[in-house]
């Protein structure tokens, strides 16, 4: 096992440099350039300091692609970038020359962290018993709705379902709970515990439109895991034993059918980055997912390529950990 992980994590080395290199050539050659994006407003001296409209704008780009050598070749840019990744540096916001990537990104995962952790527990923790209930209960009434249900639930866009909630639940409508952001503009003035509730009371409405697809997805992938199982012929064995019908399920059958829903967790981790791009963007949440936005409108490639590249190395760490869970699910499974 010790081995195995050690080539995987050694393997992980350059398939990240192999997307960070495609992810990189891709973003210099969109459409968009940072450096007249700067000039055409405000852009940034050598030394940080602000360029105003009434300067040379072809001086103000010079400036500016001198100062993010984005003067440079392609592939230079890019030695530059990943040496200094390699160091965990990501660099400087373009528009905001004194705010290092790095600490900006630490900040805003303490915000999107815990709500895409909270809707992952939320989605596995109902998802599985009603997977479960739907194989055990196949072709009944329940089956029927729920998988209606789960089937809507799917289909429905998050962007849409977050701007009907807002309209349902916010100031428009019922203004049952706040919308936007994660605090009260007065949180400072609060107590503890009254910054705690305003918290959970601006989350409620985020963690729902996170929880709602992947709970749709892992229910109807439990499911098919679960229907496969129990026609195996070690199932009716055990029920030909005269066993519980619960000893059966949750016994024998149980930790099979959990495979396909153990793959589905390589796509967890990258929810944290890419999931809540569209929820925090309408919510107006500062965390990962509105960072990543900003970056993208702003052409800032310091901060897009700082995101997608957390984002693919939680993937490729999410398959590392999927792999590694199959020899706990089922024993069979063995790493040479």
């Amino acid at each position: 096992m010790t081995s195995y992980i050690i080539r995987r994590i050694l393997w992980m080395i350059p398939t990240l440099i192999g997307i960070t290199l495609l992810l990189f050539v891709v973003m210099r050659l969109a459409p968009g350039d940072p450096a007249s994006l700067a000039a055409g407003a405000v852009g940034a001296g050598s030394e940080g300091q602000t360029i105003s409209t009434n300067t040379n704008v072809e001086d103000a780009v010079t400036k500016f692609r001198k100062r993010y050598r984005l003067d440079e070749p392609l592939l230079v840019q890019y030695g530059y970038w990943i040496t200094s990744v390699a160091k965990l540096d990501f660099g400087y916001e373009f528009f905001r020359p004194n705010v290092a990537v790095r600490d900006e990104i630490g900040d805003r995962l303490k915000i999107t962290v815990p709500l895409s952790l909270i809707s992952v527990f939320l989605s596995y923790l109902i998802a599985l018993p009603l997977g479960i209930l739907s194989a055990v209960k196949q072709g009944s009434i329940a089956d029927k709705v729920s998988t209606i249900i789960l089937f809507i639930l799917y289909s429905l866009p998050s962007f849409w379902a977050g701007l009907l909630l807002i309209l349902a639940f916010g100031a428009a409508g019922l203004d049952w709970l706040p919308v936007l952001g994660l605090h009260d503009k007065d949180a400072a003035t609060f107590t503890q515990w009254q910054y705690i509730k305003d918290t959970i009371m601006h989350g409620i409405l985020p963690v729902i439109v996170l929880t709602y697809t992947s709970l749709a997805y892992l229910s109807r992938q439990m499911r098919v895991g679960m229907l496969d199982v129990i026609r195996q012929d070690y199932i009716r064995t055990a029920r030909a034993k005269g066993l519980a019908e619960k000893v059966v399920i949750f016994k024998h059958a149980l930790r099979n059918s959990l495979i396909p829903v153990v793959t589905l967790f390589a796509s967890v981790l990258p929810i944290l980055i890419g999931g809540s791009v569209i929820v925090e963007t309408i919510f107006t949440i500062p965390g990962m997912g509105l960072y990543a936005y900003e970056g993208i409108v702003q052409r800032d490639y310091n901060v897009v390529m700082a995101t997608t590249t957390f984002s693919a190395f939680m993937t490729l760490l999410g398959f590392l950990v999927s792999d590694i869970t199959y020899a706990f699910v089922d024993p069979r499974i063995a790493y040479d």
